[in-house]
């Protein structure tokens, strides 16, 4: 192999930057320029890149955060946009960036996880992480605990107004976790990457109670990525302001902590985005669903 430079952390530098989003352009056909460019990329994220020249070739990035798992907090690391430029494959670019990762991070950080595709489902294990299976959680409408009339006006967010953006970036740093079954805290860089480009035609905003909420209505499935608030949610608020008259069935990309026996809970068994841990665990509990909105 060509004895590559190792750089990271260059948030700052133009050149390293550009190449970077040029190579999540042409792997995964992502565009961070919009989300490092209104000030989005802080120190949490940070990427370990080998270049060749000023060309960044191969990355493994992580992003620091705390987890919470039962009411406990720990430390984490977040492994992602892992990606190798076509040209520049089957050196074991990717490997050498994991293993640096791994030595850097492990004894500092209490865990370290990623969620991969089915393409590269063996080649993680080779770096100590154990899979783990994660559960999806639904409702139906007719379930809701406290079905009333009385609702609260929402406002749709648009991340290109100012007052908007300040309001998402405000909340993002200030949220509490979506649930204490299982949630994250101080990843407001990746939950401004959702806002931004993910889901900008998707966020509202509930003033009553101060609430922003990620969801859409898909025919009769309302489909609510997040609930973004600096209090513990009311669950029987938000979800009866923004049920419609179509909504039959209600899904979470989250473990809503929402005390209601008919809440619907069964294991993934099929997914695009595999969790992969290390140390290897047990994830504490037996129905969880890590936020969409933390994945990186």
């Amino acid at each position: 192999m060509t004895d590559y430079q190792l750089v990271s952390d260059y948030k700052d530098i133009e050149t390293y930057k550009e190449s970077f989003n040029e190579l999540a352009k042409i792997v995964f056909g992502l565009d961070f320029k919009k989300w490092y460019e209104k000030g989005c990329w802080n120190d949490n994220y940070i990427c370990y890149s080998y270049v060749d020249g000023d060309k960044v070739i191969a990355n493994a990035s992580i992003n620091k955060m705390q987890f919470v798992s039962n009411g406990k907090e720990y430390t984490a690391i977040q492994v992602g946009t892992v990606m190798t430029h076509p040209d520049y494959r089957n050196q074991g670019l990717s490997g050498k960036l994991m293993n640096h990762i791994i030595k850097k991070y492990e004894q500092e950080f209490d865990i370290i996880y990623l969620f991969a595709n089915e393409s590269v489902l063996d080649f993680y294990p080779r770096f100590g992480f154990g899979t783990v299976q994660e559960s999806s959680f639904s409702l139906n409408k007719s379930d809701l605990k406290a079905q009333t009339a009385t609702t609260h006006s929402i406002r749709m967010l648009d991340t290109d107004n100012t007052v908007d953006f300040r309001m998402m970036e405000q909340f993002a740093v200030e949220r509490t976790p979506v649930s204490s079954i299982m949630g994250v805290k101080n990843n407001e860089h990746l939950l401004m990457f959702y806002f931004i480009l993910a889901f900008n035609d998707a966020i509202y905003y509930i003033e009553d109670v101060d609430t922003i909420v990620i969801f859409k209505q898909d025919d009769k499935h309302l489909h609510i990525f997040d609930i973004i608030s600096k209090q513990k949610v009311d669950y029987d608020i938000i979800l009866n302001s923004i049920v419609s008259a179509d909504t039959e069935i209600i899904h979470f990309y989250f473990t809503p902590d929402y005390d209601n026996e008919n809440l619907q809970t069964e294991f993934i068994t099929e997914s695009d985005d595999t969790l992969f841990v290390r140390p290897t665990c047990d994830g504490g509990t037996k129905h969880f669903l890590i936020p969409l909105t933390s994945h990186s």
